[in-house]
């Protein structure tokens, strides 16, 4: 399978994740999207040497993830072209910090080290909890939560034409390749003289399906807005789940839950 279709196919298995049936799946999309805010939100206001009180948040992710049966791995593994990119915000910061701060089996620890791996946990936690709304929640249902908290609607209507146009730009790549390759056999990939001409014609291909979807939508009644999933009113359980999550987020945040479990084991 080519990069493509694995892209393709990547999309797809999306989609029927987020259309799975689980605890988590069953939740109202917006007690998901605002816990899911509230979790970034305290995640990112740690401070930058606090890198044990950190570490209590990996709890939600992972907790949820077993709930939802989805495997922590294929977050890792969906998210394989940002992470290094999270990871690499922070390389700088052992040399803009090179006071040591503490000694691990005599080696000197410096705060730009532990701020490095401090960054880098919240990026990776964020993302891990971004993934977890996406790959539990349809994208309709995602866009109709949105629009309970007043996001304008352009906004969402863009965010929703943009997922579901990926899809469509694949398959227009996938076309334009296998024509190349028609054309250029035994050759591998697209030789650097005609990309120019390649994304030239993307582009115009992509404008002219562009405006076949836009008088398809007009034909539809489209005003400006969709008219996006209708999500069931929030029962009890939703409640629940985000007073619960709520409560341990904040708890993680302004209590020393670490300092008070080493306690127990060392006097």
């Amino acid at each position: 399978m080519d990069k493509l279709s694995g892209a393709q196919a990547e999309l797809r298995e999306m989609d029927a994740l987020a259309a799975a049936d689980s605890p988590v799946h069953r939740l109202h999309p917006l007690c998901k999207l605002l816990v899911t805010i509230l979790y970034i939100a305290v995640t990112v206001s740690f401070p930058k040497y606090d890198f044990n009180g950190l570490m209590v948040m990996l709890l939600y992710p992972v907790l949820l993830f077993q709930a939802a049966g989805i495997p922590v791995r294929l977050c890792f593994y969906r998210l394989r072209m940002v992470l290094p990119l999270v990871c690499a915000v922070g390389i700088a910061n052992p040399f803009l910090d090179p006071v040591p701060l503490m000694r691990l089996g005599g080696l000197p620890v410096t705060g730009g080290m532990v701020s490095m791996v401090t960054l880098m946990m919240k990026g990776i936690f964020s993302l891990m909890a971004s993934f977890l709304l996406i790959a539990t929640t349809p994208i309709d249902a995602l866009c109709a939560a949105l629009r309970k908290l007043h996001v304008p609607g352009l906004l969402v209507t863009l965010l929703l034409l943009t997922y579901r146009y990926i899809g469509l730009m694949l398959r227009e790549v996938a076309v334009m390749t296998e024509a190349y390759h028609l054309r250029a056999p035994g050759q591998r990939g697209i030789h650097i003289s005609a990309w120019g001409s390649f994304l030239g014609q993307l582009l115009l291909r992509s404008m002219d399906r562009a405006e076949e979807l836009y008088g398809s939508m007009l034909l539809r009644g489209f005003r400006g807005e969709f008219h996006y999933a209708d999500i069931p009113a929030c029962r009890a359980s939703g409640v629940v789940f985000t007073m619960v999550c709520t409560a341990a987020i904040l708890t993680a945040r302004f209590v020393r839950i670490t300092t008070l479990l080493g306690s127990l084991f060392v006097r």
